[in-house]
């Protein structure tokens, strides 16, 4: 039962390792207050910007308090204890660069009037002209 236990436990230290290559991990975090921007390096050598107004707990908090970031852990999260407030670094990249399936759901889903209307006249006609070419 020994061995098992030492086996699995090697199994997952090898996993998180590999998490660790593979998933975005943030190495350092900053505030720019000039340009209400917070920047983060990743342990990859990559970085990304976003705005404080994109976030909702940081758009009118204090300069003073977004300056205070810490980064979490091996680097899956920023936190800032005077606004109790955690963001992990993967979810932070989905929102700001969206897959192509969530582009894909969310495109085309404003509505006008003209748009409604040539609905509403194509399902009275059976529905979407059908192609001749």
């Amino acid at each position: 039962m020994a061995e098992l236990t030492d086996s699995a436990i090697d199994a997952a230290l090898e996993r998180g390792r590999q998490a660790q290559d593979r998933e975005p991990r943030a190495r350092a975090a900053r505030y720019d207050p000039a340009t209400r921007t917070i920047a983060v390096e990743l342990t990859s050598g990559a970085a990304f910007t976003f705005p404080t107004a994109l976030v909702e707990s940081l758009a009118n908090a204090d300069p003073a308090q977004i300056g205070e970031i810490t980064v979490l852990g091996s680097g899956y999260g920023l936190h800032w204890e005077a606004l109790d407030l955690d963001l992990t670094v993967p979810g932070l990249l989905a929102d700001i660069f969206a897959t192509r399936s969530h582009l894909a759901q969310t495109a085309g889903r404003s509505t006008s009037p003209a748009k409604a209307a040539a609905a509403r006249a194509n399902g009275a006609r059976g529905g979407r002209p059908r192609k001749t070419a």
